[in-house]
């Protein structure tokens, strides 16, 4: 083994991570074209928004819900240590909306919806179904990877925005029922401090998490390896990379938003 040798390891592994990051860059940037150029297949992007959407909302909404009731626990017990205990109000409301409402909904998204999608396409190629799409003149990525990318995107927003709600409801629960604010004040202090921006912000948050999970699921769906290992492993490293990419773009949108 000669010194160069752990430098050329390192070399291949970086050369393999971009590698990687140029295959996923370029088949986003083809799923999105074919977003704009017809045939298009309402039907299928029909299906995708209620899958992704609708049938997500019970998981996020419990997770908002028990994520505001904890918050609010315990910001009052670090508030009480200043005197600062007004202040449970718009710390949650702020924190929901501009933190927690998009990230929690993205990562509970990405652990539903982002498996499902890559135990779905997987299982298509494996089952030669996508072979079989080619051979009737349809394009696979724009009838299963472009309508889940616009679904996800346009249905990940939404669950953040209802998710945002029931966070803030979780922590006025919490707040009038164990902590002895008055409703009156809690909802005062929740309206005045909260702004415009801290939930449109939450909103293209959801957005560009909605477009990670959607992309993770189709990309690794398609690249699946053959067999049912194949397709076990698309669908745990689906999630893995989605879960990861939501928390690096969060920080990324965060400093892009509120960086002034």
């Amino acid at each position: 083994m000669t010194l160069t040798y752990p430098f050329a390891v390192l070399g291949r592994q970086v050369l393999g991570f971009l590698a990687a990051v140029g295959r996923i860059a370029i088949f986003a940037l083809t799923g999105i074209s074919h977003l704009f150029r017809p045939p298009f297949y309402p039907k299928e992007f029909l299906t995708a928004l209620l899958q992704i959407g609708y049938f997500s909302l019970p998981v996020v909404g419990l997770t908002t819900l028990f994520t505001g009731g904890a918050l609010a626990l315990q910001i009052y017990a670090g508030g009480a240590r200043f005197s600062a205990e007004s202040v449970v109000p718009s710390i949650v409301a702020i924190g929901m909306a501009r933190e927690l409402g998009p990230v929690l909904g993205g990562l509970m998204v990405a652990a539903r919806v982002a498996s499902s999608i890559a135990a779905e396409i997987g299982t298509m190629k494996v089952t030669e179904q996508i072979d079989a799409l080619t051979t009737l003149s349809t394009e696979p990525m724009k009838y299963l990877v472009a309508p889940r990318l616009l679904a996800a995107t346009l249905a990940v927003p939404v669950l953040v925005g209802i998710g945002d709600s029931i966070g803030i409801m979780g922590g006025y629960l919490v707040g009038i029922t164990r902590l002895d604010f008055n409703p009156a004040t809690y909802l005062k202090n929740t309206r005045e401090f909260l702004e415009f921006w801290d939930v449109a912000s939450g909103l293209w948050k959801g957005a560009a998490f909605g477009f990670i999970v959607a992309l993770c699921g189709c990309y690794f769906g398609m690249n699946s390896a053959r067999g049912a290992q194949g397709v076990g492993r698309a669908t745990k490293t689906a999630v893995v990379t989605a879960s990861v990419l939501i928390l690096a773009a969060n920080y990324v949108l965060t400093e892009v938003f509120f960086s002034a």
